[in-house]
C-alpha cells in the first residue's frame, strides 16, 4: 500500500492498542490512495505531525483496506482526521481544509 503521508500507518487489527483508554491525543487520518483531497492535505498533516510531537499523535489508516473501522466510526468523507483523547473521540475534521483551519481545530483539543 502506498500512504499518502509519512505518517505511522495503522489498521483494523492494530487501532486499539492506538486508542487505549491511557493514550493520551492520537489523530487518526483516514484516507485512501485515489483521494485528491488527501493528497491536498497531505503536506499540512505532516506538518502538524512535526508541531505537536510530544503532545499529539497523528497516525494514518487507509480507508479502503479497513472497512471495520471506518463504520465503527462512521467515516462517509476523505480526508476525515478524528482526534481521540485516551480512547474517547474528541473531534471530527472532514474534507480538505485550510491550514489554518486544521492547526486551529488540533490547538483546541491540545489546549483542552
Amino acid at each position: 500500500m502506498t500512504t499518502t503521508t509519512a505518517l505511522p500507518v495503522i489498521t483494523d487489527a492494530t487501532i486499539a492498542a492506538e486508542l487505549s483508554p491511557t493514550s493520551g491525543l492520537v489523530a487518526v487520518e483516514f484516507g485512501a490512495e485515489w483521494c485528491a483531497p488527501c493528497r491536498i492535505m497531505a503536506p499540512v498533516v505532516e506538518a502538524a505531525a512535526r508541531d505537536y510531537a510530544g503532545r499529539l499523535r497523528i497516525v494514518q489508516m487507509d480507508a479502503d483496506h479497513n472497512p471495520a473501522t471506518v463504520v465503527r466510526y462512521g467515516v462517509r468523507g476523505l480526508p476525515s482526521v478524528l482526534v481521540f483523547r485516551d480512547g474517547t473521540l474528541v473531534d471530527r475534521i472532514v474534507g480538505a481544509v485550510s491550514a489554518s483551519t486544521f492547526r486551529e481545530r488540533l490547538e483546541r483539543v491540545v489546549a483542552g
